[in-house]
């Protein structure tokens, strides 16, 4: 932001000197993870939220302390498949220290998972959509699908690269406390910010190369 002629904080947290550098470190994670579709989807997901990753400051530019995110307990089956975590890579670790909530990414053999458990109304969680087109990908057949459950998802097809693209379909959805579920984040966010939805929530993220 600039005032009077001068570049002041990076809104809403530190200066931009530290959202430079935030952007910088998160930038070379992504470049040695794009080679590979699936290691790089937690990378994918985050790069919505780099600004997080930025220690806050308080009024008086007097750091924070750091959040340390809270164990949880994560199912260990999800739609009838036996699921295997996977470890949190540096970035994700810190992401998940300011994150409200718990962060957990497993697979069930076929396909990545992202589990998000939420505990407060929060801009951090953000459309999968978003982050796809910020690292580049094309975005095709965008449309709300059911499962066998009755379930509605949220689902699109990813695809980057020339000849033979590298191909993903992503579908999430947020479920809360009272049995409701979301398709799209920005209607949760101010369904949980105005109370007409019960936190805690839990956002599902299921991604399977095509």
């Amino acid at each position: 932001m600039v005032k009077h002629g001068k570049l002041i904080d990076c809104q809403p947290y530190g200066a931009a000197a530290r959202c430079v550098a935030a952007f910088a470190k998160l930038a070379q994670q992504l470049r040695r993870a794009r080679s590979t579709p699936l290691c790089g989807l937690a990378a994918v997901l985050l790069v919505c939220a780099v600004l997080p990753l930025v220690r806050p400051l308080g009024a008086a530019g007097v750091p924070r302390p750091e959040r340390h995110a809270l164990p949880h307990e994560w199912p260990h089956h999800f739609e009838g498949r036996a699921l295997q975590p996977l470890a949190l890579g540096l970035v994700e670790r810190r992401f998940a220290q300011a994150f409200p909530g718990a962060i957990g990414r497993f697979t069930d053999g076929e396909r990545l998972l992202i589990l998000r458990f939420v505990e407060r109304p929060t801009r951090m969680l953000h459309p999968a959509a978003d982050c796809y087109r910020g690292l580049g990908y094309r975005i095709e057949a965008a449309r709300l699908e059911q499962d066998t459950r009755q379930r509605l998802w949220r689902c699109f097809e990813a695809s980057r690269g020339p000849g033979q693209p590298t191909r993903l379909r992503v579908c999430e959805r947020i479920e809360d406390a009272a049995g409701g579920a979301f398709t799209d984040t920005s209607a949760w966010f101010w369904a949980a910010l105005t109370e007409r939805s019960v936190g805690p929530w839990q956002a599902t993220t299921r991604v399977e190369v095509l």
